[in-house]
């Protein structure tokens, strides 16, 4: 059986996670749970799964859940608790499903202790692409992508040597207002926000592919995977989220990855690399769905996607504040407190202010990170 653990286990990304290692019982052993608030779910999680290790976001809520977790399993907590249940257990695969800056250390950890990363948390990338990927050579461990379109990406490549790629190209559903203009968007809600018309996420993710933040996460997240320039990365307007991703070869032939939405494909390819087994997901059928649109991006449009490749050309710890200004913009358009379009004006304006540090430690990306945070929240 493989063990895993899972950072994030009651969000999306996790629960289906779960889902997977549910349909293949006799294939998986749980060995630990992280999540955040969600203590119900959680001892619900525990309770089915076994695992050795739980942990949760605070001492009060550890206090709470102990007395109810299956005899044997230990109650973690904090930024500790994340690094433990990542680096902890006996786990082979670590699953890292927590949302923002706060699974780099758990990330790290995991990769320290000789584990092998199934990767759902983008901003670990985004952050200190530098530090994780020289740390996962030095220590010999697979960055496996859970993300659909890196999932994509990735089993395009099998086989394929690096050196043909001309470029890849990662698709977008263009999410909840995709098919607005500027001008619509002045008045749009949180609510109107959270209606994605392909996928089902959590809240913050929703917003950020309304955003186009979250493609452009991934593609400072697919420089850091493949190694490849920002030029030979581009993004597609794709709204039926059908072609998941793509790559052209420098002979003129292209490689796409297809299949309906469904995220439990990528996450269970991830657990089974390199075998294939079979899931639930609903099977493709070309003839049922007709015809396939796409639409050259718009960075007019969509400023958020310019900011992310200029970031990530910079490098150093632009991305890390692109990153922190716009979790921080999200958490407050979510809480109502500025409109829609105030999201991507506040990450401009963090990065106006901020002077950027080359090749940095994980001590000044950190500090870079809760600075950027710091004047989000002012802003």
């Amino acid at each position: 059986m493989k063990k895993i653990s899972v950072l994030g286990s009651t969000g999306s990304i996790g629960t289906q996670t779960l889902d997977v290692a549910r349909m293949h019982r006799d294939q998986f052993q749980i060995e630990g749970l992280a999540a955040g608030s969600n203590v119900e779910l959680l001892l619900q999680q525990a309770k089915e799964f076994g695992p050795r290790k739980v942990s949760v976001a605070t001492k009060e809520l550890a206090d709470l859940v102990k007395h109810s977790l299956p005899a044997g399993t230990e109650v973690f907590y904090g930024r500790e608790g994340l690094i433990e249940i990542a680096a902890g257990t006996d786990a082979e695969l670590v699953v890292t499903a927590v949302v923002g800056s706060m699974g780099l250390p758990s990330t790290l950890a995991a990769i320290e202790a000789g584990k092998n990363i199934g990767l759902a948390n983008k901003e670990t990338l985004v952050t200190a692409g530098h530090l994780v990927t020289a740390a996962a050579a030095a220590k010999g461990v697979k960055l496996l992508p859970i993300d659909s379109e890196h999932s994509a990406i990735f089993q395009c490549l099998n086989g394929e040597r690096y050196e043909d790629i001309e470029r890849i190209t990662l698709t977008a559903s263009g999410g909840s207002f995709r098919d607005y203009t500027r001008e619509q968007l002045v008045n749009v809600t949180v609510e109107d926000a959270l209606k994605h018309p392909n996928w089902s996420m959590g809240a913050k993710i929703t917003i950020d592919s309304a955003t186009m933040v979250n493609k452009g996460l991934e593609v400072i997240e697919a420089h850091w995977l493949y190694g490849l320039p920002y030029e030979q990365i581009s993004v597609l307007l794709h709204p039926e989220s059908i072609i998941h991703s793509f790559v052209e070869f420098r002979d003129s032939s292209i490689i796409a990855q297809l299949g309906n939405p469904d995220m439990r494909v990528p996450i269970q390819y991830a657990l089974t690399y390199p075998e294939r087994w079979n899931s639930p997901a609903p099977r493709l059928s070309l003839a049922e769905a007709g015809r396939l649109n796409f639409r050259e991006m718009d960075f007019e449009r969509f400023p958020c996607l310019r900011l992310a490749y200029e970031c990530g050309k910079m490098g150093g710890t632009a991305p890390t504040v692109f990153n922190a200004a716009n979790e921080v913009a999200v958490a407050r358009f979510l809480r109502k407190e500025i409109s829609f379009l105030r999201i991507e004006e506040i990450i401009e304006q963090v990065l106006e202010q901020h002077e950027i540090h080359l090749e940095p430690t994980l001590e000044t990306i950190e500090a870079s990170d809760q600075s950027a945070r710091e004047l989000a929240s002012r802003l």
